[in-house]
């Protein structure tokens, strides 16, 4: 895989995997990947103007060899079955067993990555304004009887588009054209959002659809956008053009208990977020109350 599939940066994957469902059976798909694989791409347009092109191999089946929808596909990964492996070379109490599907998509995605000139700054935020004002959203929310809540990812995310709309040249990538390096700045921000996502055999995988022109909305348009993007990743309804033409990424390591991470820069993005851990320092995580208000 090229140049012609970094517009869907680590999502590439799902389209290698499509590709392959539309060659053996193009019913087998949505409508909207079969468009897509049929050559309209205008569904697909990245900032600027540009398109998103994509192709590849490596497409599965279910075990009983009925296709699965197109954003099925989200949750399937080549692996050998269990207890098995594929031209494995066994050395004693060590196999090597080659990257399939997936994950070696990620892999050469990150191996990509290295190319581009980075760098990394790392804040502590105190979060108890955040805290409050999202308790006071929700408890307004509650209410009014309106469904759903506000999530600190939510108010998060929000705070990003707000801060790359106040410094669009974060809101721009790095691309080498005929060997000299370039800038390339994005007319909108389109907002990538990692989505953990858990196959049928219990494997994880990472999705990253974005919200487009998210820098048009305002807050309410804005998380029902968000909303609905994760609603259709989890419920398999996800589509070609979710993926295409993200700007900058929020990924939220923090749920698994990290303070502190370094994610990868995707070829074609500006800027990746990591969020951390919301919580009390190590040191204070045994204070007792008294001394935590203080």
């Amino acid at each position: 895989m090229g140049d012609e599939t970094h517009g869907f940066g680590g999502n590439v994957w799902l389209v290698d995997e499509m590709a392959e469902r539309y060659r053996h059976d193009p019913q087998s798909v949505s409508d909207s990947w079969r468009r897509y694989f049929a050559g309209d791409l205008a569904a697909l347009q990245e900032p600027g103007g540009r398109r998103a092109e994509a192709g590849g191999s490596e497409a599965q089946r279910t075990d009983d060899g009925t296709p699965q929808t197109a954003a099925d596909e989200a949750a399937v990964e080549h692996r050998p079955p269990r207890g098995e492996t594929t031209s494995a070379t066994n050395t004693g109490s060590t196999e090597h067993v080659p990257l399939l599907g997936t994950a070696a998509v990620i892999a050469e995605r990150m191996e990509e990555s290295r190319e581009l000139p980075t760098a990394t700054s790392v804040r502590s935020i105190p979060a108890k304004l955040l805290e409050v004002n999202r308790r006071i959203l929700n408890n307004q929310l509650q209410r009014l009887d309106q469904l759903g809540k506000v999530s600190f990812t939510h108010l998060i995310g929000w705070a990003v588009v707000r801060a790359l709309q106040a410094h669009p040249a974060m809101n721009a990538a790095y691309q080498l054209i005929d060997g000299k390096p370039h800038q390339l700045r994005y007319g909108h921000v389109n907002l990538g959002i990692a989505i953990d996502m858990e196959g049928r055999d219990g494997s994880r995988t990472l999705l990253v659809p974005n919200i487009r022109a998210a820098d048009t909305m305002d807050f309410r348009t804005f998380w029902e956008t968000y909303e609905d993007i994760v609603g259709r990743a989890r419920n398999r309804k996800i589509t070609p053009d979710d993926f295409a033409g993200t700007t900058a990424t929020l990924t939220n390591p923090g749920t698994v208990g990290t303070v502190q991470s370094v994610p990868r820069l995707m070829p074609g993005q500006g800027v990746i977020v990591g969020v951390g851990a919301i919580g009390y320092p190590p040191e204070y995580q045994a204070a007792d109350p008294d001394t935590l208000s203080r």
